[in-house]
């Protein structure tokens, strides 16, 4: 198989579309495990219902490992709300009520958001006494076993030419704390600069989730507490450090 049409880039792996497939070719030196649990996250989300991409299998091209799915053509609801700024309440209003959808499912075979939390907080470079007061406050939140995305941003939800939302990259799939969720995606957006968009973003959800924006800040410090483990750049990492000792709340 020869792979020409390229989608994007990052820094271990490229998507390719393939005809009516997508394929995300993976670094030969990338994790067997992690791609196997996105394969199984992918599988197992779509058992609940959800609108996603068809995954069709784990297998090798050119020697490196790739997951080949559904390639679903139509245009993410951040190119929608970018191309289409007079209607950015109303995208935001249904970007929001999408993953309300997701957070309405259950799968128990997910993996426990704060149990992922909890071994990224313990493996981070904060000091010790951190890391337990940390843990400790992430003990005393509320355990749920909604569906959590991870990554549930405007760039992983595509409106599908039939008008139809799928949602994209369940790589971070877990179960968990509805506005855990929504306090990463919250962070998300702010480390990428959209910090207006971040904002709103934060309070239609509290508004459809019915949650006080209060909650959601008792969260903010644990999620950027376990972001750290996945951020090199500088500024970025200031920026979580500030969360994590509530300096930027």
């Amino acid at each position: 198989m020869v792979l020409r049409e390229v989608i994007a880039k990052r820094k271990d792996k490229v998507i390719y579309r393939d005809g009516d497939k997508l394929i995300k070719l993976f670094d030969a030196s990338y994790s067997q495990s992690d791609i196997l649990n996105e394969a199984t996250n992918q599988a197992r989300v779509a058992e609940t219902g959800l609108n996603i991409p068809r995954f069709y299998e784990v297998t090798a091209i050119e020697g490196k490992p790739a997951i080949v799915m559904e390639y679903v053509e139509g245009e993410t609801y951040d190119s929608l709300i970018r191309r289409y700024p007079e209607k950015r309440g109303e995208l935001l209003r249904e970007f929001v009520s999408i993953q309300r959808d997701v957070h309405s499912r259950k799968h128990l075979l997910l993996t426990k958001y704060i149990d992922k939390l909890k071994m990224k907080i313990l493996g981070s470079e904060l000091d010790a006494s951190t890391r337990y007061d940390l843990s400790m406050r992430l003990d005393g939140m509320r355990r749920h076993t909604h569906v959590c995305h991870g990554d549930f941003i405007p760039s992983n939800v595509i409106l599908s030419k039939g008008g139809v939302p799928y949602i994209l990259d369940w790589s971070h799939a877990s179960q968990g704390n509805a506005t855990a969720d929504a306090t990463k995606s919250y962070l998300l957006l702010r480390m990428a600069g959209a910090d207006r968009f971040a904002e709103e973003y934060a309070e239609e959800f509290c508004t459809q989730a019915g949650v006080t924006r209060s909650y959601m800040r008792e969260w903010i410090p644990l999620i950027a507490a376990a972001q750290l483990v996945k951020t090199d750049d500088p500024a970025r990492k200031e920026f979580l450090l500030r969360c994590t000792y509530e300096e930027d709340v």
